[in-house]
């Protein structure tokens, strides 16, 4: 006759299938969801940090990268107009004008040139301020303090 599992300290014949006690597992709580979901939004945030840290870091190599470049082009382009200038001088001089005359006529075109490109860039400077939002902030100013003024 088989040996009662209560009288026989047994609680489980067959040692490797759970009880039912066993098999359901404990349901997790509010707060042990909320612990998990805040340790995934963590992961991810640190993903998301990562990502920007390293796109950041590609994003100043490429800067260095194209300001060295820029600089190159700025050589290049001024050895050309220095080119360009010496032989509108030598043309001048070929031409019959006297070298110092030919000289000067050179001079005088660079510094036309640097006058016009310089009221270019005052004119440009002028939207560095954010002058559109400085004057809204001024009307939201004027707005608010009219609106304290009135309590």
């Amino acid at each position: 006759m088989p040996a009662d599992p209560a009288t026989s300290g047994m609680t489980n014949p067959a040692g490797d299938i759970p009880s039912a006690s066993e098999a359901s597992p404990k349901p997790a709580s509010l707060i042990d969801d909320v612990k998990i979901l805040g340790r995934e939004l963590l992961g991810l945030l640190h993903d998301r940090l990562e990502l920007a840290a390293l796109e950041t870091k590609f994003a100043a190599q490429n800067l260095v990268g194209m300001i060295a470049t820029g600089v190159v082009v700025a050589v290049l382009l001024v050895s050309a107009w220095l080119c360009l200038l010496g032989a509108m001088v030598l043309w001048l001089i070929h031409v019959g004008l006297m070298a110092s005359v030919a000289m000067l006529l050179g001079v005088l075109v660079n510094l036309a040139l640097a006058a016009l490109l310089y009221r270019s860039i005052l004119r440009q400077s002028h939207h560095l301020g954010w002058p559109a939002t400085l004057r809204s902030l001024k009307q939201f100013d004027t707005t608010e303090k009219g609106d304290h003024g009135r309590q």
